[in-house]
């Protein structure tokens, strides 16, 4: 599928199908993310490929809305500030950029695999902060549920290329 096809394709998807997803699409997500680009090279990021029951169930408890019940994965993605390169001129750290720079990678390449996501940073922060011993200077930016479609996608409502392009 051509790039235009792709980002078509990907749709903020909110019913799953509880069905696992292979080992070699997640390997190829995960390829996928490590070669999103970042300021400076930094890299400042760390993912979390969540499958196992009890801290999947953890997690969808930060989230309160019940569709995400039916996710078999959740890739929770953190961002280390410190790590982050910072602009001299404004000292405008960034790490949120770097990081939604890969989730999107993350997105689109589950998307070229046939998988579905959504990005969620509506979390109580604190809570999985509680659940996870982060390294030194993580902290959760979004989660991701990732899996199998259980709807057609709805379809998007998009600006009109005039009113965002000058």
């Amino acid at each position: 599928m051509n790039f235009k096809d792709l980002c078509e394709a990907r749709y903020s998807c909110r019913a799953f199908e509880k069905r696992e997803i292979e080992q070699e699409k997640q390997d190829y997500i995960k390829e996928c993310v490590r070669l999103a680009p970042s300021a400076v090279n930094r890299q400042p990021w760390l993912f979390y490929w969540i499958t196992d029951e009890p801290r999947l169930q953890a997690v969808k408890t930060s989230y309160h809305r019940d569709w995400i019940n039916d996710v078999p994965a959740i890739v929770l993605c953190c961002k280390n500030d410190a790590e982050a390169w910072t602009r001299r001129y404004d000292t405008h750290n960034h790490g949120d950029i770097d990081i939604a720079i890969a989730i999107e990678h993350l997105c689109l390449a589950a998307t070229e695999q046939g998988l579905a996501t959504c990005w969620v940073c509506n979390f109580d922060i604190n809570q999985l902060k509680g659940l996870f011993d982060f390294p030194e200077g993580y902290e959760p930016a979004a989660l991701i549920p990732i899996g199998y479609a259980a709807a057609e996608n709805p379809g998007k409502t998009r600006k009109d290329i005039d009113d965002i392009w000058r």
